[in-house]
């Protein structure tokens, strides 16, 4: 019979198998219900359960942390970049209009010594 394995992540030295087929199941739970007994199996399983979830929710919180700081990390980066075309924009208006008003001023100091 033809079996696959992968490295175990705790120890890469371990192969472990990488599916567990219908009868090791079945001798793990004889060998279980041999070793704990029958009403000890419902409590194991549910603290198992329990357990899991647990983990579950844990990883759960993990992510949602990490993904919430990254999302704080945008908006100082869009902040600094909204402040940077800000002041872009004021100092291209800042220099245009004094040339505009000099124009203006010019305009308005030689119009009345201009002759028609």
């Amino acid at each position: 019979m033809f079996y696959r394995y992968y490295l175990c992540p705790m120890n890469p030295s371990v192969l472990l198998p990488a599916f567990i087929s219908f009868e090791e199941i079945t001798v793990i739970l004889l060998i279980a219900v041999v070793v704990f007994g029958p009403k000890k199996i419902p409590e194991i399983a549910r603290g198992l359960g329990e357990g899991m979830r647990a983990m579950k929710k844990a990883t759960e919180d993990i992510k949602r942390e990490i993904l919430d700081s990254a999302d704080g990390m945008e908006n100082p980066v869009k902040d600094i970049k909204d402040t940077i075309e800000d002041t872009a924009n004021s100092v291209s208006d800042s220099v245009s209009n004094p040339v505009k008003d000099f124009k203006e001023s010019l305009d308005d100091a030689v119009g009345p010594i201009k002759r028609e």
